[in-house]
């Protein structure tokens, strides 16, 4: 990860940029530089993990042109050999450096030409600013109007307070330019499908899923995986392992007292012979990371932070006990494919919007989570089942073959994989708890016996009702509310509600957002 930052605004000078980007320097320790342009100010943070020269420092710099990315370009070698039979000569081997001549020929349509997960600024020759970011937004990306009504860019929140009054998230899929946003890529945006069956489907899937960790393996920097034992990120790491010539290294984590998933993640482990390691996490661990987990993720959503504690606990013994400095990750899987709640969904129809709205929500909950966890140790995520090409391919299958009519979640995704040696039929098979609860269910016992603690039924009733937008609705929701505030006041406009499954469809009406409250599988939240 790095952190990027920009403005054409007169109103911030380079010493204010120099001190907002010393608010996420774990992002990117490895070197930092401002340079000042004839209209604005761009600033870096590096996290060095293609091109590790120092050549490959931004920000990049030609014919008046500068621009700052956040990102991995996919495929970037093959563009940048088409840019040198134009006579484009680079300096480094950073897969960013490709962005100013790309503009140069295409100019903004070349963002809808990226196969990447990014978030770039880039100051013209001629004095104009442009921004833009990947369709997931697995790459942060924030905006705020400084004082003279000129915009300022930059990777996180923390990097914005100061700067402006009003910091929102910027757009996946879009790029400013002329003073407006334009969405390039819509992903949700499936006005037919295609005609495969189950078998084509599960034939494209897999295709489709083995390329997309493939691209993903391209770094100079040493990679490593995180494993839950769920299918999704089991599969990641049987794909990467396949395709590796040696072990490589997996990682779990759980509660000392009841980790429901590391047994299966050692299993996994086991089958397809990584280099596996478990790290045990405390009910004090817990209690203790839950201020900092806050203030790392900017928000206040009840299931992004149970499911960031474990894994910014396991990102932090990562960082400190190895060298790696890539992980790889199973995020995006259930806004495909179906959470355990899209069982209820009355019909196809539903169902797919229901997927639609979960991939334009994701750059606020799952993205961010693994973003943040990650960035914050000084690592850097990759998201395979967030390759562009596998995912427009799943939005674009019939929902009909994609929901649960099989009596098994996710079934499309599992049937691309049976009968191969990537996993044996019992894992492949396996329902996986969410992550949040999968760490062991004493963890969210534990957070909401904090909440309880915290406050009086009195006091929770009073305090609450001073919050008009996503008003806290149980202790646990006012607690972390109460600590978001204290790091980002007046800002609660970035998180858009409360993840929640679709209380609109029967079965759903739980009054938490974890799977084991659905009535399916569990109580029934009445």
């Amino acid at each position: 990860m790095c952190t990027v930052i920009g403005t054409r605004s007169s109103f911030i000078s380079e010493q204010d940029l120099t001190k907002a980007l010393e608010a996420t320097t774990s992002r990117g320790p490895d070197d930092m530089r401002i340079m000042k342009h004839n209209a604005g100010i761009l600033g870096f943070h590096r996290l060095a993990i293609m091109g590790l020269t120092p050549e490959g420092m931004q920000p990049f710099a030609l014919n008046g042109a500068l621009a700052v990315c956040n990102g991995e370009i996919y495929g970037f070698r093959s563009l940048k050999n088409q840019l040198q039979e134009k006579g484009y000569v680079f300096q480094s081997d950073s897969d960013c450096e490709i962005l100013l001549p790309l503009f140069e020929e295409y100019g903004t349509d070349m963002f809808g030409m990226l196969d990447a997960e990014y978030a770039c600024i880039l100051l013209t020759a001629g004095g104009d600013i442009l921004a833009a970011r990947d369709p997931f937004g697995i790459r942060p990306l924030y905006y705020g109007y400084a004082a003279d009504g000129q915009p300022v860019f930059a990777s996180e929140p923390k990097n914005l307070t100061g700067l402006t009054d009003r910091i929102m998230p910027f757009p996946p899929g879009h790029y400013y330019a002329d003073g407006a946003f334009h969405c390039y890529r819509d992903l949700t945006a499936v006005s037919d499908y295609l005609p495969d069956d189950v078998d084509a489907a599960a034939a494209g899937i897999r295709d489709r899923l083995v390329e997309g960790v493939r691209k993903r393996l391209d770094a100079d920097a040493p990679l490593g995986y995180l494993l839950s034992g769920g299918l999704d990120s089991s599969l990641v790491c049987a794909i990467g392992q396949k395709l590796s010539d040696k072990p490589i290294r997996t990682f779990a984590i759980g509660m000392d007292t009841d980790a429901i998933d590391l047994k299966y993640a050692r299993q996994a482990a086991d089958w397809i012979g990584s280099d596996h390691r478990e790290i045990i996490m405390t009910k004090q661990d817990v209690l203790e990371a839950l201020d900092p987990v806050i203030r790392t993720l900017a928000t206040y959503d009840i299931t992004t932070i149970r499911a960031s504690i474990g894994m910014y606990l396991i990102c932090r013994a990562i960082r400190e006990t190895t060298d790696v400095r890539v992980l790889l990750t199973g995020e995006i899987s259930d806004e495909l494919f179906g959470y355990k709640y899209t069982d209820f969904a009355p019909d196809a129809e539903a169902f797919q919007q229901e997927a639609c709205k979960r991939v334009r929500e994701l750059h606020m909950y799952d993205v961010l989570r693994a973003d943040r966890c990650i960035s914050v140790h000084s690592m850097e995520a990759r998201v395979p089942f967030g390759d562009l090409d596998f995912a427009d391919y799943v939005m674009h299958l019939d929902p009909a073959i994609k929901m649960n009519v099989y009596g098994k979640g996710k079934y499309l995704l599992r049937r691309a994989f049976m009968g191969t040696e990537y996993l044996p039929q019992d894992l492949l098979m396996r329902e996986k708890a969410a992550f949040s609860d999968a760490v062991g269910h004493s963890m969210a016992d534990d957070l909401h016996q904090l909440a309880e603690e915290t406050y009086t039924d009195e006091e929770f009733e009073q305090r609450r009702q001073k919050y008009t937008h996503a008003r806290p609705f149980t202790k646990e929701s006012l607690l972390y509310r109460e600590i978001f505030e204290k790091y980002y006041p007046g800002q609660s406009q970035m998180v858009t509600d409360f993840w929640m499954p679709n209380r609109d469809w029967e079965g759903c009406q739980v009054n938490d957002p974890s799977a084991r409250y659905l009535s399916n599988y569990g109580a029934s939240g009445q």
